[in-house]
């Protein structure tokens, strides 16, 4: 086999950088940075585990593609030329992985003519030629690709990436990422509100990327949220802060007066007491009566008996008996409830055969609500609790379940 005049073999591997070295530290520090970005991150589009930043996927495909100075002796001959070019790349990812350059063109650009280059110098390398003048770079596939990250970074710097994944939820999610956006990027929006414009001023807008396609998602968005809320927004009321409700809630004295939306109902499961003198008092079924636990933050749902009633109010701070309120109305290991009035104990053998009975029942036991960059929790409203009652399902799942469920599967294949 021909030798080259450095006495390296065409058909020699030639070393990335990634195999050689990496500025860890601008990498890592971007890639913590990004747990706290809410607005354009793909996160908020759809919780995915395990989700690999943005940034770090960003730089390892840059530097798969990009060749290590050491691999061209030719071009650097010295080992101080040789750290000199790889400390220049070094300074292009740590611009690379910075949030703040996600769409900055000029940044990417340069990264991509980079990746460029050195796939020109490889092909040139190999005797590779396309015969037309084009090189083409190669294709990047995924085929466990998740929540995308890998892809999403890949086309953002200028490779054909593809993704595939088992789980449906990862494919519609890559779906969105990176197979629909580049199929209308550069083009106007078509929503009717768009279209109804002036042609002037149509003519005088001008679209890059997926700006078009994000304008068309916003507008039929709202337009399916305005069509939802007119059918079923009375089932989903907003709370509104009274000053009585403030009275022992300093937390919610800047909210007082103000309708904040509801995020979640939290609801406990009841069934009839087992002792036969209750037997008209329901028993809430809670594992726990903790809503938040952060540090400073700390929430909680107190059961207040009034006789032989009981309902839920919700308090603010660390309890006096942190411990109590961990369990709930638990009575221990594979023991099952208590009942709040009575004490009884409610054996998990007595809720089955209430649920079997078809008398188990529900009540609100706390409502938690949109503040100013924190959740509100407030105490159940009757108004609340009514709205659901209203709430009727027209269709239900009409089938017999096995009687232990952990044999679920068993008897399914069987």
């Amino acid at each position: 086999m021909a030798q080259s005049d450095m006495g390296v073999s065409p058909a020699s591997p030639r070393k990335k950088l990634i195999e050689v070295a990496l500025p860890l530290d601008a990498i890592n520090a971007a890639s913590a940075r990004e747990k706290s970005i809410r607005h354009g991150h793909p996160s908020t589009l759809h919780l995915w585990w395990a989700r690999r930043p943005l940034a770090a996927a960003r730089a390892v495909i840059f530097a798969q593609m990009v060749d290590d100075p050491s691999a061209w002796p030719e071009l650097f001959p010295t080992e101080e030329e040789q750290t000199a070019e790889r400390e220049r790349l070094f300074s292009l990812i740590r611009e690379l992985v910075k949030w703040e350059n996600i769409t900055n063109e000029e940044v990417l650009e340069r990264a991509r003519r980079e990746i460029r280059e050195n796939w020109r110098r490889c092909r040139s390398h190999f005797g590779i030629c396309t015969g037309g003048g084009a090189d083409p770079l190669p294709a990047f596939h995924d085929p466990f690709a998740g929540g995308g990250a890998l892809p999403l970074e890949a086309q953002r710097l200028g490779l054909d990436a593809y993704a595939s994944d088992l789980n449906p939820v990862a494919v519609l999610i890559n779906k969105a990422m990176i197979e629909i956006p580049p199929r209308f990027a550069g083009r106007p929006p078509v929503n009717p509100e768009w279209r109804n414009k002036p042609a002037e001023e149509r003519a005088l807008s001008t679209w890059s990327g997926a700006q078009g396609l994000a304008k068309d998602v916003r507008y039929y968005g709202k337009w399916m949220r305005d069509k939802a809320e007119k059918r079923i927004g009375h089932l989903y009321p907003k709370v509104r802060v009274s000053a009585e409700a403030c009275l022992d809630r300093p937390d919610l004295k800047k909210y007082e007066g103000r309708e904040l939306t509801v995020m979640a109902w939290l609801w406990a499961r009841t069934v009839r007491s087992p002792n036969p003198a209750f037997a008209d008092v329901e028993v809430p079924l809670v594992s726990s009566f903790w809503l938040s636990r952060k540090k400073g933050k700390e929430a909680w749902v107190e059961p207040v008996l009034e006789g032989r009633e009981w309902r839920f109010k919700v308090r603010t701070g660390m309890p006096e008996a942190p411990n109590v309120v961990g369990k709930g109305t638990t009575a221990g290991r594979r023991q099952g409830f208590h009942c709040l009035v009575s004490n009884a104990a409610v054996p998990y053998e007595h809720v089955r055969a209430e649920g079997r009975a078809e008398r188990m029942r529900a009540r609100l036991m706390a409502v938690v609500a949109e503040g100013d960059r924190e959740r509100v929790y407030m105490s159940p409203i009757e108004k609340h609790e009514e709205a659901a009652k209203q709430a009727r399902p027209t269709w239900g799942p009409h089938m017999r379940l096995p009687d232990n469920t952990r044999t679920y599967l068993k008897n399914r294949d069987a």
